[in-house]
């Protein structure tokens, strides 16, 4: 196998609005890294470029969107492209049962599809430079499902499945793979989900109602703040220039407490203790 080294610290970060993308954005940029930060609203893009970002709109769900983003990276990064940081995405919380098709299939299609198209329009060019890295932002929802997220959490085990197919059929071009696992991160991401939320769990006949307003629906109000168990976004990002810079960078990154605890117990435990554990979360 090649080393997967970085030969040109050029590299797209998807989601840079707020959270993890914006703290990666900003992290890398700081160490030295030329980013393209992508995002959706056009206000989103001109705070970034007032910050002195190049961007490149994206719109994950868009198949448009997403080739004109790698058209566009492609040509500005003309001596290389160094990394590719996919971040961009959403949770969409609900039971199983309460998520309709249209939008079971837009929590795919962004957070699964729409990244992984995006991905195979930059590969052929990381390969043919025999260097290059690709970081996959997942959750330990990639690794557990907990309910109430059922489909993030089905978007999350699809992505992890393809990192790790990516990074096998990788193996000998250069291109290293890896996968970022956050925990609980001091971001804005629960609220903006409590927000989808509000706007989709409208079925007044679901039983779980009251669950929803007890667990979900309050999240659009509450402020995280960082403790031993919720980390904030610059921990991430940290993670992820490693991730980009290291001559050996590791399959999968953990980042909080919760992380190291799920890969541990998703090992050793049971799936009915795992139940018993993950269901008190609605009781």
């Amino acid at each position: 196998m090649k080393r997967p080294l970085v030969n040109v610290r050029s590299v797209l970060v998807t989601g840079c609005s707020s959270g993890i993308g914006a703290a990666t954005a900003a992290h890398l940029r700081d160490r030295g890294w030329r980013v393209i930060a992508t995002a959706r609203s056009a206000d989103d893009l001109a705070a970034l470029e007032a910050d002195g970002f190049e961007t490149v709109g994206l719109d994950l769900a868009d198949d448009a969107s997403v080739s004109r983003c790698a058209e566009l990276t492609l040509e500005r990064c003309a001596d290389g492209l160094g990394g590719l940081v996919n971040n961009a995405g959403y949770a969409q919380p609900g039971a199983v049962e309460d998520i309709d098709r249209d939008r079971l299939r837009r929590q795919l299609e962004v957070n699964v599809v729409g990244l992984q198209d995006l991905t195979n329009r930059l590969i052929p060019t990381m390969r043919e430079q025999g260097w290059g890295r690709i970081v996959n932002v997942s959750s330990v929802y990639g690794r557990v499902v907990a309910p109430l997220v059922g489909a993030y959490c089905a978007s999350k085990y699809a992505l992890e499945a393809l990192s790790d197919a990516m990074r096998m059929e990788l193996w000998s071009s250069g291109v290293g793979v890896s996968l970022i696992e956050p925990g609980a991160i001091v971001t804005d991401f629960r609220k903006n989900a409590a927000a989808v939320a509000e706007d989709s769990l409208g079925n007044p006949d679901s039983v779980f109602g009251s669950t929803y307003e007890r667990k979900v629906l309050r999240k659009k109000h509450k402020v995280a703040t960082p403790d031993f168990f919720t980390r904030t976004p610059e921990e991430v990002a940290a993670k992820i220039r490693h991730a980009l810079e290291s001559t050996r960078p590791r399959r999968r990154y953990g980042v909080t407490p919760a992380a190291g605890l799920v890969a541990v117990l998703r090992r050793i435990a049971p799936d009915a203790l795992l139940d018993a554990l993950l269901r008190r979360s609605i009781s």
